[in-house]
């Protein structure tokens, strides 16, 4: 059993190799290497998808590590902890897709941790309930997100598809989950909240 200080420990652990780009995935990137775009535009394009879903995972990967550090049931934290994993395999797979287009992660990615970082300890502090509502909506907005990117991929790209693909699953399974654990429905504001910092993420990421 981990010890309150334990966890903060791998909480800074986690941050820093998440911050860093040291995160390493448990599953290899789905889909074959594939020919990447060949013009330019298009390569910056597909560069700035995955680096928005690579910001975004940096935001899940906060997000989890501090509901996790202030859940009190240890259902709901190992449902974290397992999400967190599996959002990890994504950090990875955006990282190493962007490697592949010749591109990098958002120079903001320190900032992108540190409020979403904020807001996963917020959330937690109110309680385990809507810490998974928190979770929901913000998996909810993600499939919505990830739908998004999937129809403005260049048709060829088989490879940033099967890995968009594969996260899409994995963020329903995660919200059902936090259904399945008792999960409150966020109000309307907060949900609109949470939809407003995601477009400045989204847009500003795409870009830097």
């Amino acid at each position: 059993m981990f010890t309150a200080l334990d966890r903060l420990l791998v909480a800074a652990d986690n941050a820093l190799r998440t911050v860093s780009g040291a995160a390493h995935a448990s599953r290899p990137a789905p889909g074959e290497k594939s020919a990447d775009p060949s013009d330019d535009e298009s390569r910056r394009h597909v560069a700035g998808l995955m680096r928005v879903d690579h910001a975004g995972e940096v935001c899940a990967q906060a997000l989890y590590a501090g509901q996790s550090l202030m859940a009190r049931d240890e259902r709901v934290r190992s449902a974290l902890e397992h999400a967190g994993a599996e959002e990890r395999d994504h950090l990875a797979w955006c990282a190493e897709r962007l490697r592949e287009l010749d591109s990098h992660p958002s120079l903001l990615s320190p900032f992108w941790y540190a409020g979403s970082f904020a807001l996963g300890v917020a959330s937690g502090l109110a309680g385990d309930r809507w810490s998974m509502g928190f979770l929901v909506e913000t998996e909810r907005q993600v499939e919505k997100h990830l739908d998004g990117h999937l129809d403005r991929l260049p048709a060829g790209d088989a490879r940033s598809r099967a890995i968009l693909e594969q996260m899409r699953e994995d963020e329903i399974g995660h919200a059902d989950t936090g259904r399945a654990l008792g999960a409150v429905d966020l109000p309307p504001p907060v949900k609109g909240a949470m939809r407003l910092m995601a477009k400045v993420m989204t847009e500003t990421a795409y870009r830097f």
